[in-house]
């Protein structure tokens, strides 16, 4: 594996030596915000982006799950309110959706997953989804998509404090504390957030509780920036994530376990800038852990952990004005640790070209390609090819084709009982059609999309009881998606309308059979009027019925939340904001998995203070 890694090292470098013959001592100005993560402005023209800004973010809920679930196209899978979430992106699993924080791929090398009631959304500037396969930028388990937690860091003279405390049902107390201050030479924003509830809502027509439901969890973010010269630029990420829960009863068996788990991300960011190049260099550690109690009152527990060490550079060339190539070089040393699978071991190299020409105002395509090395598997040569055309100022249309792979993670190979050490890495080709309409206000999106997965990987139960994974030799699924925004205003009053709707098909080719967990529709909408200092607002989320695992099928459900604040301005730099918000508005009963109970209806008062 060395001599491959030295030979892809001297065949990048080459790249570099030969750009930096023509470089010029230019300086490039800074932009008043400088974004972790450029890739997703500058070289996914063909892909289809959206991004939720805070306003939105603030409106729907402290964890990711809740912000996404009604503000996209993607499908949650939560084991009860407060428990593990996991996502259903394009029919895809969870360990095919990659969470990107700041530029770094975060999912676990446990179980490449990501639990999304573990992320609080308040602490990140701005969410960005990526649909479609993105393999080539940002490794293994971007098949279906991405989301991208980003952090922005302003260079500007500047003192912001917010300060909300939110207060609900079953004992629900959640506050996040929010800091950003700097100059034109240094910048930082801190967060704090804290949650814990009793989590004891009822069991809608029955006369039970969710026992032992209990939940808290604190979470904890530091960015710094810091200019060293023009030309150059420090940053420093960092968050800490504590939470503890009880795993909650079902309606047909009690619980006693809980779940403990500790993850700490840090990344050290140098940044150097041109006017015909940009130098980026990432060194990061990743830490996770976790303890499971199955009974709580006992000291006994299985544990497990995972440390990554990341070193990755970016080169960013214009060749031209019209264009650009990238260069990708990803190192990554990963230890494991467990009382159920061991102590694994592996590294992972890869190597990225990325080229973007613009061939006028209308017309921009990419190419892109990458080789990973990893310990104890054979990775594919991946690929991404994007377009984008302009035929008029009212109608763009976006296409994207890719080759993507995820390889087995340290629980899929090493678990006991249960873990198979002869799964072969999952490989997949996607192609995605967008299409962009706008007639001010009203911007329409639509999209359509085929993945084809070779060798997918699903846990399922053996013969023995144990669930274990198995390679289904090839799955796919096909959909279409749905997007209509508008947002106008008529004298005082302001309109924002935006719908979400997703037509999924995800079949195992040798059963022919739906995959477990994708519905077949999803749907959102949200409304919100306001005027002046006055809010209201209106969201409605709709899950089609699913496959689960046995066969048998979990109904659909609607189910509508419902908010409404006010804006107390004041004539000094302090403004309060007080809200109340109702969520399963119509007291409806679902399930998310079955024989998991969500909550019925639920209230909360909220104050958010600006200084």
């Amino acid at each position: 594996m060395k001599k491959k890694i030295a030979l892809l090292l001297i065949i990048t470098n080459s790249y570099f030596c030969i750009a930096q013959k023509t470089m010029t001592d230019s300086i490039q100005q800074l932009d008043e915000v400088t974004l972790s993560d450029v890739k997703l402005k500058k070289y996914n023209a063909g892909f289809k982006i959206t991004t939720l800004n805070d306003s939105i973010i603030n409106r729907s809920g402290s964890s990711l799950t809740k912000v996404l679930a009604i503000n996209s196209n993607i499908y949650f899978k939560e084991y009860g309110a407060g428990m593990l979430s996991s996502p259903s992106f394009r029919g895809t699993n969870a360990s095919q959706t990659a969470v990107v924080w700041n530029g770094i791929n975060i999912n676990s090398q446990l179980n490449g997953q990501t639990d999304f009631n573990n992320e609080v959304a308040s602490n990140y500037s701005s969410i960005t989804i990526r649909s479609g396969g993105g393999s080539v930028q940002y490794g293994s388990g971007a098949i279906g998509g991405s989301v991208h937690l980003n952090n922005t860091l302003k260079f500007v003279d500047h003192f912001e404090n917010k300060f909300r405390i939110n207060y609900g049902s079953f004992s629900t107390k959640n506050s996040n504390y929010l800091l950003s201050t700097g100059s034109n030479k240094w910048t930082t924003n801190i967060g704090v957030s804290y949650i814990d509830s009793k989590n004891d809502y009822k069991f809608i027509g029955t006369d039970k509780v969710n026992e032992n439901g209990e939940y808290s969890a604190i979470n904890a973010t530091a960015n710094i920036g810091y200019l060293i010269s023009e030309k150059d630029i420090l940053k420093l990420y960092h968050n800490s994530f504590t939470g503890n829960r009880n795993l909650s009863s079902t309606l047909v068996a009690t619980s006693k376990s809980k779940y403990e788990s500790d993850n700490y991300r840090s990344l050290l960011e140098w940044t150097h800038l041109s006017e015909k190049y940009n130098s980026k260099l990432k060194i990061a550690h990743l830490q996770e852990n976790f303890r499971y109690f199955e009974n709580k009152d006992k000291t006994t527990f299985s544990f497990g952990s995972a440390r990554s060490l990341i070193a990755k550079h970016d080169f960013d060339y214009d060749l031209t004005r019209s264009i650009s190539l990238r260069s990708v070089i990803d190192y990554t040393n990963i230890k494991g640790a467990g009382s159920s699978f061991g102590s694994p071991y592996r590294e992972a190299f890869s190597t990225t070209l990325i080229l973007k020409h613009e061939i006028d105002s209308k017309f921009n395509y990419g190419f892109s390609i990458r080789k990973d090395l990893t310990t104890g598997f054979k990775s594919p040569i991946v690929f991404s090819i994007d377009a984008r055309y302009d035929f008029s100022k009212y109608y763009s249309t976006q296409i994207n084709g890719s080759r993507n792979f995820r390889v087995p993670t340290f629980n899929d190979l090493y678990w006991q009982p249960g873990g198979n050490l002869n799964l072969k890495p999952e490989t997949a080709y996607q192609i995605d059609l967008g299409h962009v309409v706008t007639f001010k206000p009203v911007t329409f999106l639509f999209n359509t999309y085929y993945i084809k997965t070779t060798d997918m990987i699903q846990w399922r139960p053996n013969s023995s009881g144990f669930w274990s994974p198995i390679n289904i030799s090839n799955a796919e699924s096909y959909g279409t998606e749905l997007e209509l925004n508008t947002k106008f205003r008529l004298a005082n009053h302001n309109f924002n309308f935006n719908i979400n709707y997703s037509y999924t098909i995800a079949k195992d080719l040798e059963t022919l059979k739906q995959l477990a967990f994708v519905p077949f529709h999803k749907g959102n909408a949200n409304f919100l009027y306001s005027i002046e200092q006055f809010e209201i607002y209106y969201q409605k989320l709709f899950n089609g019925s699913v496959y689960k695992i046995d066969g048998t099928i979990l109904p659909s459900y609607i189910i509508s939340n419902g908010g409404i604040s006010y804006d107390f301005k004041t004539k000094y730099n302090l403004n309060y904001k007080l809200s109340f918000i109702i969520n399963n508005l119509f007291n409806k009963y679902y399930e998310i998995v079955a024989l998991r109970p969500m909550p019925n209806r639920n209230y909360q008062i909220q104050l958010t203070i600006k200084f």
